[in-house]
């Protein structure tokens, strides 16, 4: 009996995979929005192309609560550019810094971005991952939606648009755009690119990378 409950439940998620894969950007966002409300949040990087989910996003659901986390190694740039967004768009951001300060790291552990893979992934783990993990909890959040697109790079092209990690769903409701489609929204909403852009930035982080 409970092998058979295990069964229709995969089914069920099965067929709300494929059903969510066929919908509009928009009424990924929607269902999201009506499945988790509260305990779903947006993640934002402030990078090139932020805006778009920003803006489409909180037109659905305007007090979500948008993640940033701040490395301590952005661009300055990048914080002006928060700044702009937050006040346009009314933004619920919760900023989340990781534990140890960018001096205190790099005091105790040199730049961990120059040591190779292994100093890299530390660096990544300390300053990337536990902070978001950390505000994912803090929130209550047990959904959360980004802006990742298949477009992007390789490792992306079979991304879904609902994915499980750890005990996350994450949500990409522009996976399948173009960089067509993302410029006709950002003219259609008269949206800002990063200011970094106009100096042939295609993709902003950390300064060092």
């Amino acid at each position: 009996m409970i092998k058979g409950l295990a069964i229709t439940k995969e089914q069920k998620m099965e067929e709300e995979a494929a059903w969510i894969e066929e919908q509009t950007a928009e009424d990924r966002v929607k269902w999201a929005h009506e499945k988790w409300g509260t305990q779903l949040v947006l993640s934002t990087s402030f990078g090139i192309q932020s805006a778009v989910m920003l803006h489409l996003v909180t037109r659905i659901q305007p007090d979500i609560p948008v993640v940033w986390v701040d490395t301590g190694y952005l661009f300055h740039e990048t914080y002006r550019f928060a700044e702009e967004l937050r006040e346009r768009l009314s933004l619920n951001l919760k900023v989340v810094t990781p534990i140890w300060s960018a001096a205190r790291q790099e005091a105790t552990y040199g730049k961990r971005w120059e040591q190779g893979l292994e100093g890299l992934a530390n660096y990544n783990r300390d300053n990337k991952v536990e902070p978001m993990n950390r505000a994912l909890k803090e929130l209550g959040a047990v959904a959360w939606l980004n802006g990742l697109r298949r477009s992007q790079a390789k490792s992306r092209a079979k991304l879904p648009v609902i994915q499980k990690q750890n005990r996350t769903t994450k949500i990409h409701p522009i996976v399948d755009w173009t960089e067509k489609n993302i410029y006709e929204y950002m003219k259609t909403h008269d949206l800002p690119f990063h200011p970094l852009w106009d100096e042939g930035y295609v993709s902003v982080g950390d300064w060092h990378s």
